[in-house]
């Protein structure tokens, strides 16, 4: 019986293009931007601040080092968080529903320089706040750990208190979804195009 739903936020409940982040940083002066990036995860400093393993001032500091011309903490993050398009008003609804009838928790591979922007005030769209529309929220860099690693998962299960047969867990990377069932989790695919919350409705959950 699923009693939790476990949402990952980029390409499930935040729209996300990679290739307007790589363009902006490009445009800002950064050597081989795109290899940084990859589809479902980052590289070099910026895998290490997802993980939790610098902070923003160190991102700042080592990234800086890949331009040719001197550029300003707000530009770097200005330029970062192009990756983001935005949250529609209607999946913030939807979650307001969901927590009608469900526990509603978010998983996140994600940074301190987009939580603190762009992600807070995507969600303070419909006039409430980020942590209004979850019953808990892990992330990858208070975590210190990345999906589909085992250990963010067990973060879930210790901090959250949720037990993984009773949690379906939704995410745009197969990768995570099988990481995630490995350990008992329910997943769901939402594939580029698709939403959360028809799959929902298909499993008959709503």
């Amino acid at each position: 019986m699923i009693k939790n739903l476990l949402f990952d936020l980029g390409g499930v409940i935040m729209d996300i293009e990679k290739n307007r982040c790589v363009k902006a940083f490009d445009e800002l002066g950064l050597k081989d931007a795109s290899s940084y990036f990859g589809e479902y995860s980052q590289q070099g400093p910026f895998m290490a601040l997802e993980r939790g393993d610098i902070d923003a001032d160190e991102f700042h500091h080592i990234l800086r080092g890949g331009f040719d011309k001197p550029v300003t903490d707000g530009e770097i993050d200005r330029a970062f968080c192009q990756f983001l398009i935005g949250i529609p008003v209607k999946r913030l609804h939807q979650l307001e529903e969901l927590r009608s009838k469900y526990k509603v928790y978010m998983l996140s591979n994600t940074n301190p320089i987009m939580w603190a922007a762009t992600i807070r005030d995507e969600f303070r769209k419909d006039g409430r706040e980020r942590e209004d529309y979850f019953d808990g929220i892990v992330t990858s860099f208070e975590a210190k750990s990345l999906k589909p690693d085992k250990a963010i998962f067990d973060r879930v299960v210790s901090q959250l208190g949720v037990k993984p047969e009773e949690t379906l867990f939704f995410d745009d990377s197969q990768a995570n979804l099988d990481a995630a069932a490995a350990l008992g989790f329910k997943t769901q695919l939402v594939a580029p195009g698709t939403e959360f919350y028809d799959a929902i409705t298909n499993l008959g959950l709503i």
